[in-house]
């Protein structure tokens, strides 16, 4: 079962990708990407995690509210793309491993200019 939910996880998260790309014109939304997709065991419930180009919190907050305005029409195209029992319950959160990665190389940029 668990192969599974990483298959549909990974088709999740392709096509949200592809609806975010073609479908949703929302100017809130331009420049995010999903970076993975956390499916519940039964399939209700998916935790989707972007990412912007921006750190800015101000613009965090305007691609949330995007998302968040944009997420029935997400489900329907996805319904519509996906063949499952039942489409999920849509959460958007933003993915931080990015920010946490830059945050480890300057450390190593700043340890290696010390040396």
């Amino acid at each position: 079962m668990k192969h599974r939910i990483g298959r549909v996880e990974q088709e999740v998260q392709r096509e949200v990708n592809d609806i975010l790309l073609k479908k949703v014109r929302d100017p809130r939304v331009t420049g995010v990407t999903i970076t993975g997709v956390d499916l519940t065991g039964d399939l209700q419930h998916a935790k989707v995690y972007y990412s912007i180009l921006s750190n800015k919190a101000h613009d965090v907050e305007k691609a949330q509210a995007g998302l968040d305005k944009a997420s029935g029409l997400i489900r329907k195209e996805l319904a519509a793309r996906i063949k499952i029992y039942k489409i999920p319950e849509l959460e958007f959160l933003q993915d931080d491993s990015v920010r946490y990665g830059e945050h480890i190389d300057e450390l190593i940029r700043q340890m290696n200019a010390k040396n």
